[in-house]
């Protein structure tokens, strides 16, 4: 990992589903120095359109575009999960550079795992997201020449104030501790996904999940499965997670 420095136009949060990028998201909307958006790829991945800037949105290019636009005015923060691939992002290789600034937030696939399949029993394999994620990571890190910041979702509920001062020094913005804390409400940003965003909407801070989830992932006949599959992928960013 290496020190950015300098305050990016556009931070960009990715996460694997139910790595806690929710809370991460309602921190930055707490800041009030940044414009905010929520999952606008993968809003455009299930909806087929998103709202950025004020309008309908119905590519990757065009959702691109729009954002450029908006963070000429203000810097802008957004957080996306990698339950699918983004094609269009990977292929722009100024917003991997020049545009934006890439960071990721992990937690290990077990309890991920275990919380996608409480929400959605359905859940294919490549949504459990550390694949497509990992891909983004290897990306950016190959565009930029610097190792993209890392943040362990697990470290961040147990050290808030550790992690997110560490989070700040590295991509360079100030770090304000009256963000850690907030108000309990559902943010219109997630209304489309809100049963997704329970928790968060009726947090005040950052606060590690007491719920009990009814399936032993590593045992399950197909969850099994996408823990192996995904668990290497996931390893490999926390080789790089900033140690705090």
């Amino acid at each position: 990992m290496s020190d950015l420095g300098t305050r990016p136009k556009i931070l960009a949060l990715w996460s694997a589903p139910r790595s806690r990028s929710t809370a991460f998201f309602r921190m930055m909307c707490e800041r009030g120095d940044f414009q905010v958006l929520h999952e606008p790829f993968s809003y455009l991945a299930e909806f087929g359109q998103v709202e950025v800037d004020g309008a309908q949105r119905r590519t990757e290019a065009d959702v691109l575009a729009a954002m450029r636009a908006t963070a000429e005015r203000s810097p802008l923060f957004f957080k996306d999960t990698t339950d699918e691939r983004y094609p269009g992002v990977l292929a722009d290789r100024r917003f991997l550079t020049e545009d934006a600034a890439h960071t990721f937030i992990i937690r290990h696939p077990a309890e991920t795992i275990a919380s996608y399949h409480a929400v959605n029993p359905d859940v294919r394999r490549h949504q459990i997201g550390f694949e497509a994620q990992y891909e983004l990571f290897q990306a950016a890190w190959e565009a930029t020449g610097r190792t993209p910041v890392v943040i362990d979702g697990n470290d961040l509920v147990e050290k808030p104030e550790a992690v997110v001062e560490a989070y700040a020094r590295a991509v360079g913005i100030p770090y304000l501790e009256k963000a850690l804390n907030w108000q309990p409400e559902s943010r219109e940003e997630w209304r489309p996904s809100e049963r997704w965003h329970s928790d968060v909407s009726t947090s005040s801070g950052f606060t590690a999940e007491r719920r009990k989830h009814d399936v032993d992932v590593e045992t399950h006949p197909v969850l099994g499965g996408y823990l192996e599959h995904h668990l290497p992928f996931y390893e490999k960013l926390r080789a790089h997670r900033l140690a705090v």
